[in-house]
């Protein structure tokens, strides 16, 4: 028995050293470096910042300098979404605002500039600021002035700024933040891309997507309802034609933000996991992360190498915010297939478990009963056609309508829908399963109802017909009514 207790006593003092190591290796690899602010700068430089995606170069000089950072306020008109304009209030003129990159152990001599066509009061509070308000106090200034105050950059980190007049969340809202990086004594490890990334939201009063110039809505606000949920400032900005691009083989880092008002980020990028996470823009490092969150005002750095050609989906994985409120940018990877890492489908069986049925993702009314909307021009049903389709229609049969061969049938000058005699308004309100033939080639699936409203199915068809050569025409809600009520 003693002999057993000594053994114990034995096992677990190893443990507890171990553990006590660990921690100690850990401490040292991430100890954040001290700045000694009585210490002189040498020289100025004037520093260069950078609209999202990008990032400024990294800083090659081994000493702390004055940096001149040099800031405008601007409140002007932009795109939120196709068809949807939003005033916006800037730090710069694009939302986010600059990119901001210094070194930790500078002095920064920050200028701001409120634009003399604004309309209101503006400032800044940048957290990477150690004093009172993180400079908001000093930085308050109306249209036309200027305003200059100096800070030490003390703490390494990635940092959001933002405006912090009141009423603080609306300056927020309206689309006033960004990041600041202060970058470590020793500088970050080398990487072939940073990007500039950063997820807010927008709370207008149109649905999302309706069309015209939308105004600010505090009610939904105050709900935490927001009608989009955006990266880069608005619905596609760093997607499709405007998507990240590197190569095969090459590394990554994303500077991450939130600018909030609201929401915390499930940040994930679809097809990837990264290789090591600065968790919440500090010090400490995570590895093998597949999401990570991001606190409303706060930050992340995250890194990977793309080992495979493909398009990177990079989302908030509170999923519908993604694919339903504009919650996605895009990384494409260009170079040689390895299938060493991935080979793509190798091949496809039909499996039909018992008891498969038709699904629906109706909510168990007809919107359509909501109200009757004026009848839409031919442009105004592609249009929002378009969105709709991106919303509803693409996961399935891609953004050139060509679908997946041998799962899910081409919308592209098929026989099949230019056969249907309601132009296929029962296809989208009731669903389809079972075997049909589309150009020549057999499908068997399952396509699930969908809840819209009559003239949303209007617009999509509309764009289904004109976009993919079926024949074009416009398909009016009244058609889609008339079908409804028959049934």
């Amino acid at each position: 028995m003693k002999s057993f207790i000594t053994t114990l006593r034995i096992k677990t003092f190893l443990v507890l050293l171990t553990g006590v190591a660990v921690l100690w290796s850990c401490k040292s690899e991430n100890k954040p470096q001290i700045v000694d602010f009585n210490k002189a700068v040498t020289g100025e430089v004037r520093a260069i910042l950078t609209d999202a995606p990008f990032v400024p170069a990294r800083i090659e000089a081994k000493h702390n300098t004055k940096v001149i950072v040099e800031l405008e306020v601007i409140e002007q008109t932009m795109r939120l979404a196709d068809g949807v304009d939003y005033t916006f209030w800037t730090f710069g003129g694009k939302v986010p605002g600059k990119f901001i990159r210094v070194r930790q152990g500078d002095l920064v001599e920050f200028h701001l500039h409120n634009h003399p066509d604004n309309m209101l009061p503006h400032n800044i509070d940048l957290h990477a600021v150690t004093g009172p308000g993180g400079g908001a106090e000093a930085s308050l200034i109306a249209p036309g002035k200027s305003a200059q105050f100096s800070f030490r950059a003390l703490n390494q980190g990635l940092y959001v700024y933002h405006c912090a007049t009141a009423p603080v969340g609306m300056h927020i809202a309206n689309g006033m933040y960004g990041l600041i990086l202060v970058e470590p004594l020793e500088g970050f490890p080398p990487v072939d891309h940073e990007f500039y990334v950063m997820q807010s939201e927008f709370y207008t009063t149109g649905k999302f997507g309706e069309k015209g110039h939308q105004d600010f809505d505090m009610q939904k606000a105050l709900d935490e309802r927001p009608d989009y949920v955006v990266i880069n400032g608005a619905v596609g900005a760093s997607a499709g034609e405007n998507a990240m691009t590197v190569k095969v083989g090459e590394t990554v880092r994303l500077f991450l933000g939130n600018g909030g008002p609201n929401l915390v980020s499930s940040f994930h990028v679809i097809g990837e996991i990264f290789d090591k996470v600065y968790v919440e823009g500090g010090t400490l490092i995570n590895h093998d992360v597949q999401t990570t969150l991001i606190p409303a005002g706060g930050s992340a750095i995250a890194e990977f190498r793309c080992e495979v050609p493909g398009t990177l989906h990079l989302v908030d994985h509170s999923i519908f915010r993604a694919f339903n409120k504009g919650a996605l940018a895009q990384i494409k990877v260009v170079g040689d297939e390895n299938h060493n890492v991935f080979t793509g489908k190798e091949k496809e069986e039909v499996y039909l478990p018992e008891g498969s049925s038709i699904q629906s993702i109706s909510s168990g009314k007809q919107s359509s009963a909501a109200e009757i909307l004026p009848e839409k021009s031919l442009e105004e049903r592609l249009a929002a056609g378009k969105i709709l389709y991106n919303q509803n229609c693409m996961a399935c049969h891609m953004d050139h309508g060509k679908g997946i061969a041998g799962t899910f049938p081409t919308l592209v000058n098929s026989d099949y829908l230019q056969a249907l005699p309601d132009k296929g308004i029962g296809v989208i309100l009731n669903g389809l399963q079972g075997e049909i033939l589309v150009n020549g080639e057999k499908f068997n699936n399952i396509m699930p109802a969908v809840s819209l409203s009559d003239d949303q199915v209007a617009s999509i068809l509309t764009y289904i017909h004109t976009n993919f050569d079926n024949g074009g025409g416009l398909v009016n809600s009244a058609e889609v009514r008339e079908w409804r009520n028959k049934k």
